[in-house]
């Protein structure tokens, strides 16, 4: 079974509940988590005058294709009361993928790897805790490069 890399963040109501209440749910729904890293704590990114973030990377076995991945994501951010209001805004819970194994896709809704995972800090500083060697497929240098060579300045600390 596909490895897929997913990141956990949340910024609103009980935000640590809301990342245990999603690590249940993907086990019963998605697959089996294999490891995951510390929960991380930052400001927010890209609308940035709201409370800070709480993020989680989970490696997953799944036997779930990436569309349907994508619905059961879909599915269970609903679950947990998410409302999709503004880009980037608050919200109490978000499922991204990552990485798919070394898949490289590109859908009208689904981009493999994330096309901004390079870009942020928040993303690769618990990947790279639990996957430092993983090499992106497209720009082929290992998460710990691209930690490396971020662009993003905000701090990301470790949460408790």
């Amino acid at each position: 079974m596909p490895t897929v890399y997913l990141l956990l963040g949340s910024n609103l109501g009980n935000r640590e509940d809301y990342l245990l209440q999603a690590r249940n749910l993907i086990k019963a729904h998605l697959g089996e988590i294999k490891q995951q890293s510390g929960i991380y704590e930052t400001a927010a990114w890209g609308v940035e005058n709201q409370q800070a973030f709480l993020n989680q990377v989970l490696a997953v076995e799944t036997d779930l294709i990436p569309e349907e991945l994508l619905q059961e994501i879909n599915f269970l951010e609903a679950e947990l009361g998410r409302v999709r209001r503004e880009r980037w805004g608050a919200r109490v819970i978000d499922i991204d993928i990552l990485y798919y194994a070394d898949l490289v896709l590109q859908t009208q809704r689904l981009t493999i790897p994330h096309p901004e995972l390079q870009n942020r800090r928040f993303t690769l500083v618990p990947l790279t805790e639990i996957a430092p060697d993983f090499t992106h497929p497209v720009l082929a240098l290992t998460n710990q490069q691209l930690l490396k060579q971020c662009p993003d300045l905000l701090e990301v600390k470790k949460f408790k």
